[in-house]
This record gives structure tokens, sequence and C-alpha cells, in this order.
């Protein structure tokens, strides 16, 4: 399978791209710095600015699918000019990568690209499944915008899978790498009382969406939550934690210390999204990790 992929130096761009190379698969990665991509990845890179125009359409032609992974980060202030690049990197830079995409000849057959739990917006103790509608916060239209752009690649023939994505188990990166220095100092906690749900995927099993995703056929298109099947609040979440890293997990955070800290951003660590893989699950996808706290035991293990 030739495969191109976006955002591939990324958290799980990295994962993905290993996991294509030893399967054998022909891979191409889109990167404002292709030297280094190509360095640190091994395969083919070409340059792309995702805000500055079209994808060429040369590293896009031939391709059996394309996983779109680049974006702003989330978790940062979300200042005036934060929201705007947050914005623009997934609406604009995917409407870019359409064009590409639009313009190669063969056109890809698949486009598999990744959206965010924050699509349903603070719902509270509501389970979301793929038909639950979206929500009117920043990051939900974000997520709406993201998705929207990505599902135009359908006008021309192909398939489109949006996976929405909720907090990977990855020391290496995102949140939980965030919350490891507290916890193992014995510091951490549940966040703004803890009943808030947290969605949670073990890093490997979003990998595999990604790659069930991408061969999937037409079955597969359309909007996946891409979250693991046991729902858990922040506060289970965090007493887990603390028993994986053998450490206390009952400082808490207030809401306070966040909003001074991260602004408006604190919205999506107090509030929260109770999703349902429903979809996966009737396409019988497979879990590897399935319970929170074996997964957190095996996602550690290197850490």
């Amino acid at each position: 399978m030739r495969v191109t992929v976006t955002g591939a130096t990324g958290l799980i761009g990295r994962r993905l791209v290993a996991r294509l190379r030893e399967r054998g698969d022909e891979v191409t990665v889109l990167s404002r710095d292709p030297a280094a991509a190509r360095a640190r990845l091994g395969v083919e890179a070409v340059g792309w600015d995702p805000l500055a125009g079209p994808a060429p359409a040369a590293a896009l032609a031939g391709r059996y699918g394309v996983v779109h992974l680049a974006g702003e980060p989330v978790a940062q202030r979300w200042t005036a000019p934060a929201r705007e690049r947050i914005r623009a990197s997934r609406e604009d830079g995917t409407r870019h990568l359409v064009a590409g995409i639009a313009a190669a000849a063969p056109r890809p057959r698949t486009l598999v690209s990744a959206s965010g739990a924050g699509y349903y917006g603070a719902r509270g103790d509501e389970p979301l499944d793929e038909q639950a509608p979206p929500g009117d916060d920043f990051l939900a239209r974000v997520c709406v915008g993201w998705e929207r752009a990505a599902r135009a690649a359908e006008d021309h023939g192909v398939r489109v899978t949006v996976l929405r994505t909720g907090v990977v188990l990855d020391p290496a990166g995102g949140a939980l790498a965030k919350m490891l220095p507290p916890f193992r100092l014995g510091l951490g906690g549940p966040v703004a009382g803890g009943r808030q749900w947290l969605p949670w995927i073990h890093a490997d099993d979003l990998v595999a969406l990604y790659l069930a995703a991408l061969a999937g056929g037409d079955k597969w298109a359309g909007p996946i939550n891409a979250v693991a099947p046991e729902a858990v609040t922040n506060a289970t979440f965090s007493a887990a934690l603390g028993r994986a890293l053998r450490r206390p997990a009952v400082v808490p955070v207030p809401r306070l210390a966040l909003r001074l800290r991260y602004g408006d951003m604190e919205r999506i660590v107090t509030t929260g999204q109770r999703l349902v893989p429903a979809r996966a699950q009737a396409l019988g996808f497979a879990f590897g990790h399935p319970r929170l706290e074996p997964a957190l035991r095996d996602a550690l293990g290197g850490a």
C-alpha cells in the first residue's frame, strides 16, 4: 500500500509511520521541514506548508490513502492569535490538503483525518455516540469546520473517515506527558472535583484504528469515536494513574488554578465528554487495551 501522511513527526504520526514501514508499505510524508522529517523517519519527505497553499499533487497521486494528522497543538493558552492558529491549521490546512487531492491523478482512494472528542462540546453525563450533534464552544466549532473541510474530498470521489480522538495514553507527549511530573512527585489528583468524563485511548489502539480505517473500505466512511470502551471520570483516571505510578493521587487541582495558567483552554480539562466507540465496535474493531488500569501500566512500562 502507498500512503501519504501529514503531521508525521508528531506523537501519533511517528508511531503510524513506523507501523506502516513494518508492514512493508511505501510511505511519503508532507512536512514543512522535509529534510528533518526524512532523517527522523527514514521515508520519502516532500515539502508543504499547510497554510501556504494546496498540497503537492505529485506526493498524493497514485496513493491508496492519505492520513491527515497535522495541526497546531490545542494544549496552550488560548489567546486570540492562538485560537486563530488552531482554527487555521485545521480548517485551512485541511482545505489545502483536499485541493491537492483534487488535483492528483490518479487520486487517492481514501482520506483518514484526525478530529477530536471536543467535537461534542461539554455534555455532562450524556453518552455520546457518533450520531450525537456537535457542541457550540470554540473547540467544537473548530472540529466541525475541520471535519467539513476533510469531507469535501468526498466531492472528488474519495472515501473520508474522521477519527474523533480522546486523551492518548503515550508518555512521550500529549496530555499524559503533562500529567506525569506532578503525579510522580505525589502531587497529582482529580481536577476541578473530578466528576467530568475523560475519554481516553491507548496509543497502539489509535494507530490500529488509523490502519483499520485506511483499509476498511466504504463501511468505515464517516466519523469514528477513537476512544476505549471503558468510560471513566477524571477522578477515576487520576486514581488509576496514581496506582500505576505507585504514588498517592489525592491532591485536588482547583479549576481556578488551571484558569489562571491556561485561560479558556482549561475547559477541555474541566468539562469533558462521555464518548462511546459505537461504530468501531459495530465494525468489529478489537481494542487491544479496552480497560484503563492495564492500559496505563502498559503505556508507562517504558516511561
